[in-house]
């Protein structure tokens, strides 16, 4: 088979694997969506619980509302804020089982390494002509998949940051992962019980960090034996708590003033400059954390809101080109760093941004964004409608990328005194 007869390999089954499947389709080639879990969107299942603080309008793909459209779905109010469930059941299944997706989609496959047919990365002479070769774990074993470019869309869910401040585990760890958990669970609902009469300590200052304390708040309210430690890296300040009123996603907003209040007055204990060395059990219920600076805490419940990263090994055999702080496209790097930048306002970005010494190998969505915290489905639907452009040889399409993004409200950057850092 000729290399251009070969499919363009997917990798994920999210909002922004199944856009880019769609534009593929609309530019007359072949996607291969490889799915590791059951159906579209598995992971979102795992945070089903947690309402967007984005409303339905910033969440759709607009091609893709077209094409659900053509086969009668009813749009649900732009205005109205779901919930990953909602998200999952009202858009992703239904856009999954459109016809003109459906056939292309391999649920249970799980992408292992990606490398091209017969060439490691040392090897330079010919790279575009040779396709690429897809290590694929299924049910039934393992296959080699062939391909003519490769999408990798795959997100970070599945590579939680460690507790420990260094960017690694820290000792007791692993060991006692079992009782550290889940990322954002569901405490006024399926996991109130975990919860109550207990002392919780939550890690991290970022949006996720944000949403697990509003919502264990709402739980104090009706339990005060619940006690609530927030532990975060950072040390205090003006932008501890995102934009409040300035942000214009209000719900984000929100969120961080709810966690304001919570703090002022009193029904959270706030640890700043919190870097965890060690994590040991106590009597088998209870678990000590210990500080850099010999600080410690004996909690009942350990939340680890810490971000997310991007799972690279699977990449090895493919030249990248990678920003070496936050592990995005080069091109990228200054405009997302947390350490320099929090605004909803990244520039418009596509192809051109994105691309790696690899040919016709693209990393979009929120795994594009390597470790930084601030992505929006947005992004990543205006990020494959440029990438798949180009696959498709239309350069001029390609680089017209337009994005406009709400912003937070506390856009900061290197020249302030106290640059901003976001979900550590």
């Amino acid at each position: 088979m000729k290399l251009y007869d070969l499919p363009v390999a997917v990798i994920g089954a999210g909002p922004i694997g199944l856009a880019t499947a769609a534009r593929l389709v609309e530019r007359g080639l072949q996607p291969l969506v490889l799915e590791s879990g059951k159906q579209a969107g598995s992971h979102i299942r795992e945070w089903g619980h947690v309402r967007l603080f984005s409303p339905w309008k910033f969440n759709i793909d607009a091609y893709c509302g077209s094409l659900l459209a053509r086969h009668g779905w009813a749009a649900p109010d732009l205005e109205d804020y779901p919930t990953g469930r909602e998200f999952l059941e009202s858009y992703l299944l239904p856009l999954s089982a459109m016809p003109e997706i459906a056939p292309h989609i391999r649920f249970g496959a799980r992408v292992e390494a990606v490398s091209r047919l017969g060439q490691d990365k040392l090897q330079s002479g010919g790279r575009a002509e040779v396709p690429f070769q897809l290590r694929v774990r299924t049910a039934d074993g393992v296959e080699m998949l062939s391909a003519r470019a490769v999408i990798d869309a795959s997100g970070t869910w599945s590579q939680p940051n460690p507790l420990g401040s260094g960017g690694i585990l820290v000792p007791g760890e692993d060991s006692l992962s079992h009782r550290i958990g889940p990322r954002i669970p569901d405490i006024l609902g399926a996991d109130r019980d975990r919860f109550i009469g207990r002392t919780v300590l939550v890690a991290g200052s970022g949006d996720s960090a944000l949403t697990v304390i509003a919502s264990l708040g709402r739980l104090q309210e009706e339990d005060a034996t619940i006690r609530i430690v927030w532990a975060t890296r950072r040390q205090a300040d003006r932008k501890m708590f995102g934009g409040g009123a300035a942000d214009q996603l209000p719900e984000r907003g929100r969120i961080g003033l709810r966690a304001k209040e919570l703090v002022e007055r009193g029904h959270i204990r706030l640890l700043t400059g919190f870097r965890i060395a060690q994590v040991e059990d106590v009597d088998g219920k209870r678990l000590r954390i210990l500080a850099l600076d010999g600080r410690t805490e004996v909690v009942d419940r350990i939340i680890a809101s810490t971000g997310f990263r991007p799972e690279l090994t699977m990449l090895r055999e493919l030249r990248l080109n990678l920003n070496g702080t936050v592990e995005c496209p080069i091109a990228l790097g200054p405009l997302i760093d947390p350490e320099l930048h929090s605004c909803g306002t990244v520039p418009p970005h596509g192809a051109a941004e994105l691309m790696h010494p690899e040919p016709d190998f693209y990393i979009v969505g929120m795994k594009s964004y390597g470790r930084a915290p601030t992505f929006l489905m947005l992004t990543g639907y205006e990020q494959v409608r440029s990438v798949t452009a180009a696959i498709a040889g239309d350069k001029a399409a390609a680089s017209a990328v337009e994005l406009q993004l709400p912003e937070t409200g506390v856009c900061c950057d290197a020249s302030e005194e106290q640059p901003c850092s976001a979900s550590k």
